[in-house]
């Protein structure tokens, strides 16, 4: 496979669960930053992000299970790749590298396990970023009609084992390869190895992938549900940036987010999907502003 790695972050494997573990790459001195990366990526998402950031914080960026060179554990039952139990992972690798709190930043699958890790571990979590994604409960609700199309591997992901699976391993390469193409713009964010890197590690991760979408549609929505309806809140302070996509579908993506945290900053960006790559330096402030806000002193540790 072709692995890429961070410039001078240091790799480790961290034991998460039973048999399973997440390899972390970390850097930098003073408070905790983790963050997560989307779909169909891997940590090395966030290469010029965190270069950014590793002065300031110490930057805590794994794999999340089922993806890049993190365990793939076997989908047991709906609960192996939940929302909840990979929020968990990251609140293990966080206190495995001494920090009890920390901020927590995460992109498209990344952003709904930052959600959640808020949802459920709120004492954890300093500040919450997160970039082009709606809640896992309004996802749903809002893709309908001929629109809804931009989402049609959620569908695919969804089913219950063994087609979806099949289908996509009959054309893997070409798969994960038509959503870095088609949610890049200007077709120039992804130098030739580092789109390589992220079709070859998804390739490897067929089976996992698709639990955790399946998850997407089916505890994870009971469990938003559940929180909806029991009035639970992000109790930190949120900040969302994203593209305006929710103009096509018809919704506020800000009053959407606004539902579930108290307190809540949303920000437009000119930008494709794949916006911490192509748009790294405008990412890099609005993680520190989120910070600041916070009240997270970059100084101390």
């Amino acid at each position: 496979m072709n692995s890429l790695t961070m410039d001078d972050f240091r790799y480790r494997m961290v034991p998460v669960d039973e048999n399973v573990e997440l390899s972390v790459a970390v850097a930098g001195a003073g408070p905790a930053l983790v963050l997560l990366h989307g779909f169909p990526q891997t940590h090395y998402m966030w290469r010029h992000v965190a270069r950014e950031l590793v002065s300031r914080h110490t930057v805590i960026v794994p794999d999340l299970r089922g993806y890049g060179a993190s365990a793939k554990p076997a989908e047991l039952d709906s609960a192996t790749y939940s929302k909840r139990t990979m929020a968990r992972d990251i609140v293990r690798v966080a206190e495995s590298l001494g920090f009890d709190r920390f901020g927590l930043v995460g992109h498209d699958r990344g952003a709904l396990v930052g959600v959640r890790a808020g949802l459920d571990h709120p004492s954890a979590v300093l500040y919450l970023g997160i970039l082009d994604v709606l809640p896992t409960a309004d996802s749903w609700d809002v893709l309908r009609g001929v629109d809804a199309k931009v989402a049609w591997h959620m569908y695919l992901m969804a089913q219950p084992s063994g087609l979806p699976e099949k289908m996509i391993k009959a054309v893997a390469p070409e798969f994960f390869g038509s959503f870095l193409d088609a949610w890049d713009p200007n077709g120039s964010t992804f130098a030739p190895a580092v789109r390589q890197h992220y079709i070859e590690s998804s390739v490897d991760a067929v089976d996992s992938i698709v639990a955790d979408y399946r998850a997407t549609a089916g505890t994870d929505l009971a469990m938003d549900l559940q929180d909806r309806a029991d009035g639970s809140r992000l109790t930190m302070p949120v900040g969302v940036i994203s593209q305006d996509w929710g103009s096509q579908l018809g919704f506020d993506a800000a009053s959407l987010w606004g539902a579930w945290a108290s307190d809540l900053t949303y920000e437009p960006i000119d930008a494709g999907h794949f916006m911490a790559e192509e748009k790294p330096t405008e990412i890099a402030g609005f993680v520190s502003r989120l910070a600041e806000r916070a009240g997270v002193s970059s100084a101390q540790p």
